[in-house]
């Protein structure tokens, strides 16, 4: 297997997990079946455009990151941060904010 289908693959899962979706739902979203969705994920399977483009969109990923593009891995983590962060209550945050300040 070529890297960049490696990549393509270890992505295509990672961003599903951070996104704390099944794969069954996944299938649910892309309209395929849920054996489609382990192929894609173990690389038996292609992914066709509108595939691609739909899971960017379910995964809130862009393409060029899903594709493999090489990022720096402190703004990859840190953008996976902001991530979780969004998807807490504001009372939540300021506890990590605050949380953050006592380890400087």
């Amino acid at each position: 297997m070529s890297e960049p289908n490696r990549i393509f693959l270890e992505r295509v899962k990672l961003a599903r997990e951070y996104a704390g979706l099944s794969q069954e739902q996944v299938s649910k979203m892309l309209g395929i079946s849920r054996p489609a969705v382990s192929d894609i994920e173990s690389g038996k399977r292609k992914v066709d455009t509108n595939e691609l483009v739909l899971m960017c969109e379910i995964f809130n990923v862009n393409s060029s990151w899903l594709l493999g593009e090489k990022e720096d891995q402190k703004d990859s983590k840190l953008s996976l941060a902001a991530r979780e962060l969004s998807k807490l209550q504001q009372k939540d945050i300021d506890k990590i904010l605050n949380l953050i300040k006592s380890l400087k």
